[in-house]
């Protein structure tokens, strides 16, 4: 058997067959079965161990309820499979029967990787009615690009019309963006996905670490429902988990595919207009999404069932510490208290967490590299198990989520504190932020 495609391997073959395409550019619509895409597709096929079915066949598959096939077997068979791969996985697995989720931003890759296998695919995109201009300009050039049709769901008008005259057009600055989005996008799609025995979506584990980290490759759709009806009737591909958006967009780069406008105005995570905005060098993509709110409220609801709990209120079960050993000090109720009175000595950096929270594990390393490397400086590395004083901690710092990063910077009036604003939570990033505001080395 042949070994499988690396992601890198699959690149080469991928520009051949966008290299055929733009010899052809006389042709009106680009042909899905050019014979670059052919040898992508059968390198593709051989590498999983799938038979060379033409594309016809593909089209007419009989695609097994999602309840028949153990799909933790088959994520864990694709988790070191290229996107190429897994897409190709995914159409001649469910051949009509699925379609690709396509939201006008660098998920257009999975539209590439779809017309490189040479299968026939479907395409479908929410417009919730406020999207970019850019946006809706970005699906007419696809549509162009790869003869298609997207097909285009919308939300229920006498939702949309009742919201907007009850709240106005702007309350999600309000009360948060969880009721649009249900109106817009949550309904709008489970009732496209009622069609449908599957789903390929364009998630990645890198784009929003502490709530996107639960994304296998396939898996049973936790939350929608399918053609069939009923709890585990719809299956959900990831193809691009595994990569970065580094990768995403070198591929992107190499074919030659169009891509967002709003992407070189510095764009990365791109939604709805009034909920969408360019983030600075080094901030994360999803930080320009919903910036008003908790980074851990960061989601539509799309992919909620993809979402490791972080409201505070999972695994709560037996733990052990975090930091038990190590540069971070740990900090007691009246400790905590009197720092945030003052008068302090020092400045000092307190992380409110939960010894049971997956996110405070996944910090555990970095923070205490933190710890060490401050030893001795000005800046006190301290931690506070905030969850068994969580009236407290919300009370005094806001706690909604955990962990929660506050500075209590030496010499500011009582109660002041500084709370750190980004989902990076790294130990350069940390560390930058804490020495441009306390000056320490």
């Amino acid at each position: 058997m042949q070994a499988a495609v690396s992601f890198s391997q699959a690149l080469p073959v991928a520009a051949n067959a966008a290299g055929a395409r733009r010899a052809r550019q006389h042709v009106a619509a680009p042909m899905p079965r050019q014979q670059g895409a052919q040898a992508a597709r059968r390198t593709a096929c051989n590498a999983v161990g799938q038979p060379q079915v033409a594309a016809a066949a593909a089209a007419t598959v009989d695609a097994p309820p999602a309840q028949q096939l153990d799909w933790d077997q088959v994520a864990a068979e694709l988790e070191t499979k290229s996107p190429l791969e897994i897409m190709d996985h995914a159409l001649a697995t469910f051949g009509t029967d699925i379609a690709i989720a396509f939201s006008g931003a660098e998920d257009v890759a999975l539209i590439e990787y779809a017309h490189l296998t040479g299968r026939p695919y479907r395409v479908f995109s929410l417009d919730t009615g406020r999207l970019n201009p850019e946006t809706y300009r970005l699906f007419d050039k696809v549509e162009k690009h790869y003869g298609i049709k997207i097909e285009y769901t919308f939300p229920d008008s006498q939702e949309v019309m009742d919201l907007v005259r009850e709240k106005g057009m702007f309350s999600f600055y309000e009360d948060g963006h969880g009721e649009c989005c249900r109106v817009r996008k949550v309904r709008p799609l489970r009732k496209q996905l009622t069609g449908l025995k599957a789903w390929i979506t364009g998630q990645r584990k890198d784009q929003s670490p502490g709530t996107r980290m639960a994304v296998p490759t396939v898996q049973v759709d936790p939350v929608f429902e399918g053609l069939s009806g009923g709890p585990g009737s719809l299956v959900k591909y990831n193809p691009l988990t595994n990569i970065t958006s580094a990768e995403v967009w070198n591929f992107l780069r190499v074919m030659g595919v169009p891509v967002n406008e709003l992407h070189s105005c510095g764009y990365i995570s791109i939604g709805c207009e009034p909920c969408t905005r360019p983030v600075l060098p080094n901030q994360h993509e999803r930080e320009g999404r919903w910036w008003w709110e908790d980074s851990a409220a960061k989601e539509c609801g799309l992919h909620s069932g993809n979402i490791s709990q972080s409201s505070g209120d999972e695994e709560k079960g037996e733990a052990n510490d975090l930091w038990a050993q190590g540069a971070v000090q740990g900090l007691s109720k009246e400790q905590l208290g009197a720092l945030l009175d003052g008068p302090r000595e020092k400045d000092t950096l307190v992380a409110l967490y939960a010894p049971w929270c997956r996110f405070c594990k996944g910090l555990e390393e970095d923070y205490a590299a933190l710890a060490e490397q401050l030893d001795g400086s000005n800046v006190t590395v301290a931690k506070f198990q905030a969850d068994v004083e969580r009236d407290f901690a919300a009370e005094k710092f806001g706690l909604k989520t955990f962990p929660t990063l506050v500075l209590l910077p030496k010499g500011a009036k009582a109660g002041d504190f500084i709370k750190y604003p980004s989902e990076r939570r790294d130990t350069e990033t940390l560390g930058m932020w804490v020495r441009t505001l306390t000056g320490s080395q």
